[in-house]
């Protein structure tokens, strides 16, 4: 592995690590506010009880395990649909998952909003339905996506909404019927995006 690579993991790594200690600090202060709480207890005699507080660990859990889950679904959005168009392109494709996901219409978690369909004739996002996500992953290229998607979630990188508001986008190589039905908003690198109230299917 290359020293480029190797730095690339790590900085994923931190941003990530950095990402998790924010919501762990935040249920932390949460469950130690609940803790220390004490009701009035005047004229009420209690006996002395020894007691074991442990903090609930499998909300902090499932909180780590949707943020790892919601990474993987965004770095997986932007490796198969723009590895090739540059952070330019990707964030384009983050921003069009970010506007479906703020829309309502598509799902309220980037995962659902990603893998809306999967699987089906209609999936949104042609890689949950073509068997791209089990061929092997060009390990530089992921990795670098895994770092955008991790600095984006993070703010880090933030997404300026070059793409006007976009819903959908498809491959300059191709012309899906749904595109004359839409407002055209940009092209950035190899994709075209739109606008629009239509649901339909991403390339």
């Amino acid at each position: 592995m290359s020293k480029n690579t190797a730095d690339a993991i790590s900085r994923s790594d931190r941003v990530l690590v950095a990402a998790m200690a924010i919501v762990l600090a935040t249920a932390s202060a949460a469950i130690g506010a609940s803790l220390t709480y004490h009701p009035p207890t005047e004229h009420v005699a209690v006996a002395p009880v020894k007691a074991v507080v442990q903090a609930p660990r499998p909300a902090t859990d499932a909180v780590m395990t949707q943020l790892l889950a919601e990474h993987k679904c965004l770095s997986e959005a932007l490796y198969y649909e723009a590895r090739g168009e540059g952070a330019g392109g990707q964030k384009a494709v983050a921003e069009v998952v970010f506007h479906r996901m703020n829309h309502g219409n598509y799902g309220h978690s980037i995962c659902a909003v990603v893998y809306e369909g999967a699987g089906h004739t209609g999936c949104q996002f042609s890689f949950t339905c073509n068997g791209d996500v089990n061929r092997p992953r060009q390990l530089a290229a992921w990795r670098q996506s895994e770092t955008l998607a991790a600095q984006i979630l993070t703010g880090q990188v933030a997404l300026k909404n070059a793409t006007g508001g976009a819903l959908n986008y498809h491959a300059v190589s191709v012309a899906p019927d749904w595109a004359d039905t839409m407002d055209k908003t940009t092209q950035i690198g190899n994709h075209v995006f739109y606008r629009g109230a239509a649901h339909t299917r991403d390339s």
